[in-house]
């Protein structure tokens, strides 16, 4: 599907969610449980978008081997509900560098009605990659162990490879993309204060609106943080740069499916 496909399915429906994991990658319960608790709650649209498999050892992604029967689980889901909900076959893939993100052949070759574009890795001083997503207290030892506890130089390159990921594109919902602040904030509580911080938002916003991809309004961490991905504060930039937006729960658990989504749509109705 295109970003227009996609746009054009939604409508003026907001009982959607694209953005979903099951026990494939991190998620808490099957595809079938999912599905069910989709149903119940009245979604007409839903993607199944597990972190897709990457080149080493991670144990919230997917594995290559389960990616098959992935594709046939939602299959089943999509027979079995046929008429009553869309089910999407999706991934969320982790952007690494140029040899491995969206635009490789590997993901171009599978059957997926779309792609989220995400950035969860970044490379170690050390060499490898480590993963700043997930809780702070790992995010501290993080960056003591491989980034010399250099905050900026770990934004800045969280958004280096946002925009090398957006220029190689294969993409059409970029996934969270302000989610360094996450823990990053914490470590530095004055960084969405500082004009470098700024510039580095409102460059990705421009060229996430020049790419002409998706943006999602992520809703996970609102209810535990009270922030969404991107922030808030960015509804209005994203809209007056005329982005697509969609309201995405992120979910790992049937019953948070729909969590916050409501006051996501709140802040956005006030800021149109």
């Amino acid at each position: 599907m295109t970003v227009t496909d996609l746009i054009t399915a939604v409508g003026d429906s907001r009982r959607y969610n694209f953005h979903s994991h099951t026990q494939y990658c991190d998620g808490h319960a099957t595809i079938e449980e999912f599905a069910e608790a989709a149903v119940a709650i009245g979604m007409e649209h839903y993607g199944f978008s597990p972190h897709s498999p990457i080149p080493f050892e991670s144990s919230c992604n997917m594995s290559f081997e389960d990616v098959p029967r992935f594709i046939e689980d939602v299959k089943e889901m999509q027979r079995r509900y046929d008429g009553k909900i869309k089910f999407y076959t999706a991934m969320e893939v982790d952007f690494l560098d140029n040899e491995w993100g969206p635009a490789v052949d590997y993901f171009k070759g599978l059957p997926l009605d779309y792609i989220i574009g995400s950035v969860h890795f970044l490379p170690s001083d050390q060499g490898g990659y480590v993963d700043i997503d997930g809780g702070y207290e790992r995010f501290q030892n993080y960056m003591t162990e491989h980034f010399h506890n250099d905050i900026r130089h770990v934004v800045e390159l969280f958004f280096d490879r946002s925009e090398a990921m957006l220029q190689a594109g294969g993409f059409e919902i970029i996934g969270h993309f302000d989610k360094i602040t996450h823990n990053a904030s914490i470590h530095f509580p004055a960084l969405e204060e500082q004009p470098w911080y700024h510039r580095r938002v409102n460059d990705l916003i421009d060229l996430i609106a020049e790419k002409g991809v998706i943006a999602e309004i992520n809703t996970k961490a609102y209810t535990r943080e009270g922030r969404f991905y991107p922030s808030s504060s960015l509804f209005r930039r994203l809209i007056d740069a005329h982005i697509p937006l969609l309201v995405n729960s992120d979910t790992h658990y049937p019953n948070l499916i729909d969590v916050s989504r409501a006051d996501a749509f709140t802040i956005l109705d006030k800021s149109s």
